[in-house]
């Protein structure tokens, strides 16, 4: 019986496929399935993250390059001496520190020059914001074009101190100021000696001018680099006007350009974004604020935003040419916020930039707060242990 079972069985041929095999079978193709797809993710990363590659290391060469071929200014050494002791100055501290720019850039067109292109920019906001961030504690390392306006002496018209001085009477050796002008003259005068804390051996205002599209950019990225060591608590307030465009160079001419020679054509060039190396490599944890003026208000808020996605800083304030003095948007990655004068403030005499730092002292806060709190996070993550205190806001 067993014999003829084995023979019934034996005819019926080859054995089929049972369901364990088509489910092994099934494993297999998607098994190889997933891999090909791991394998083409990995070769589609590594070409996004080389040609990533390939874009810094090009533009780390652009910013390399455009130092190596420009001159730094004539007193340089001695100004990043000044900058390097006012900021060390505050690295022990709990004190905040903001560095300023302020004014135009000029673009000269010759190496002895005569001819240049200039920027618009009086300094406005930055000699009157300087001011303001001294109210709120704040050092402040004010980098600002030499014709431009400065904190305190921005509050009296060209020529017009002289105005307010005379000789004391029946002695010529002596100089005072007029009786009439002193409530004018005192408050800005006690504003600078406080400043500079005269007695005291360190001064909170520091100012270091500039002239040329050069000489603002290897002084920048001295205080950048100054300031870092006070991590967090640095704010940098970038409000120079800077250019675009400039000659590089070897395109410039020795000498001053002759109109005799007829009409003139320039080619200018892209400046490299310094925006981005700031941010990354020379003070890559202070808060960043740049601003961004335009002639047209309807693209203002998308220039700004493109500028916070291209370098990854904290704060955009854009301004339209005309209304600049009484209106400006905060803009980040997640909102924005309008700033008005209202008329009784305009009526008032209050100046916008007291707002505008009122409200960045807020943020930097945040920033100085956050910033604690994920060292903290790290420290505990590393050790293993708790948080039991956490140290005092600057």
């Amino acid at each position: 019986r067993h014999e003829e079972e084995v023979g019934r069985d034996s005819d019926v041929g080859p054995p089929t496929a049972t369901c364990d095999d088509e489910a092994c079978a099934t494993g297999k193709k998607r098994f190889i399935s997933a891999q090909l797809r791991l394998v083409g993710r990995t070769l589609f990363y590594c070409c996004t993250w080389g040609r990533r590659a390939s874009m810094a290391s090009n533009e780390t060469e652009q910013w390399d390059a455009f130092f190596c071929a420009t001159k730094p200014p004539a007193d340089y050494d001695e100004q990043k001496r000044r900058i390097d002791e006012f900021c060390s100055a505050f690295s022990d501290t709990n004190e905040r520190v903001v560095l300023i720019t302020s004014g135009g850039t000029a673009v000269p067109l010759e190496h002895n020059t005569v001819r240049f292109v200039d920027n618009f920019s009086a300094g406005t906001r930055g000699s009157a914001s300087a001011e303001y961030f001294l109210d709120q504690g704040y050092a402040v390392l004010f980098l600002f074009r030499s014709t431009s306006l400065q904190p305190f002496v921005r509050r009296f018209k060209p020529g017009e101190l002289l105005s307010y001085l005379e000789f004391a009477s029946g002695d010529d050796s002596s100089i005072q100021v007029c009786a009439d002008a002193v409530p004018k003259v005192r408050p800005v005068l006690e504003g600078y000696q406080r400043a500079m804390a005269e007695g005291t051996g360190r001064p909170r205002l520091l100012q270091i001018s500039f002239t040329s599209l050069t000489d603002y950019l290897f002084l920048l990225k001295a205080c950048a680099v100054a300031l870092r060591p006070l991590g967090s608590r640095a704010l940098l307030y970038l409000a120079a006007a800077v250019s675009d465009f400039y000659v590089p160079p070897e395109n410039m001419p020795e000498h001053k350009i002759h109109s005799d020679a007829g009409p003139l054509q320039l080619r200018l060039h892209l400046v490299p974004k310094m925006l981005k190396p700031l941010i990354c490599y020379w003070n890559p944890t202070a808060y960043v604020v740049s601003f961004k003026l335009e002639t047209d208000e309807n693209i203002l808020l998308d220039k700004a935003r493109r500028a916070l996605a291209t370098y990854k800083h904290k704060l955009v304030i854009g301004n339209e040419l005309h209304s600049r003095k009484h209106r400006v948007v905060f803009v980040t990655n997640d909102d924005h916020e309008v700033i008005n004068l209202t008329p009784e403030q305009v009526a008032a005499g209050v100046e916008i930039e007291q707002i505008i730092v009122e409200k960045l002292v807020k943020r930097h806060t945040e920033h100085i707060r956050n910033s604690q709190t994920r060292r903290s996070s790290s420290e505990v993550s590393m050790t293993g242990g708790s948080i039991t205190d956490s140290s005092s806001l600057p």
